[in-house]
């Protein structure tokens, strides 16, 4: 069971959902407007939000950047815009994963589960930090340094890169990573996993053609190497 806070303008949308998961044993609250939303998110500390992009108010990707300025709460996207460009904005405003409508009760309630799985993974109190190089990842705090340096990361792409830097050397592919880091087993868009890890090597000062830690496998998947001294 967990506690879940739906923001959606769609009145018979938002009572199909929470009545469909209230009947899946989850605690509902809810919000038709962003700025209520964003409201009840920080207040209330729900396990998860379903975020509909469409609000009356503010546009959804504006919310969910508020949202991420002072929360790590898990985010859904729920939303009827099915384009590229919505996708990599949501996904780069802090989503933890995108759901088109219309949608199944069924398929929702197993996303929330497999994204609130990966989150309850992050919090294990037993991982201590990894270290390859210069590069330095604290699962318990989510914290990651560069030689010394902070490097802020969205959560997916920290997750994204504690996946990798425990397989430091080895060849991840892509399904792989849509597998265990987006949870994702039964398929998913490459293209998520290509926009992650453009937003990852940026901000870790390097490219796809020039890599320092991230090294592309054409045609297999990608790699964290150990930088040589």
């Amino acid at each position: 069971m967990a506690q879940l806070l739906v923001v959606e303008d769609d009145d018979r949308i938002r009572g199909a959902v929470v009545r469909a998961l209230r009947e899946r044993g989850h605690v509902l609250s809810s919000a038709a407007a962003g700025l209520e939303g964003l409201r009840l998110a920080v207040d209330g500390t729900p396990d998860l939000v379903l975020l509909d992009l469409g609000l009356p108010d503010l546009d959804g990707v504006e919310v969910l950047r508020m949202l991420r300025a002072v929360s790590a709460v898990p985010v859904i996207v729920t939303t009827a815009r099915d384009d590229d460009a919505s996708v990599v904005r949501a996904l780069d405003a802090g989503a933890d994963d995108y759901v088109v409508k219309p949608f199944a009760a069924a398929q929702l309630d197993a996303r929330i589960r497999a994204v609130l799985r990966r989150a309850a993974g992050d919090a294990d109190d037993g991982a201590g930090p990894v270290t390859v190089g210069g590069l330095v990842l604290d699962p318990r705090s989510r914290r990651v340094t560069l030689d010394g340096a902070a490097v802020d990361l969205a959560p997916k792409e920290f997750d994204l890169l504690a996946h990798l830097m425990a397989r430091p050397g080895e060849v991840v592919t892509k399904r792989q990573l849509l597998a265990e880091v987006w949870q994702l087993p039964y398929g998913g868009s490459d293209r998520t996993v290509d926009v992650h890890l453009s937003w990852l090597r940026r901000k870790l000062g390097e490219t796809a053609a020039e890599p320092r830690f991230l090294e592309t496998v054409r045609g297999v998947g990608v790699r964290l190497a150990v930088p040589t001294p």
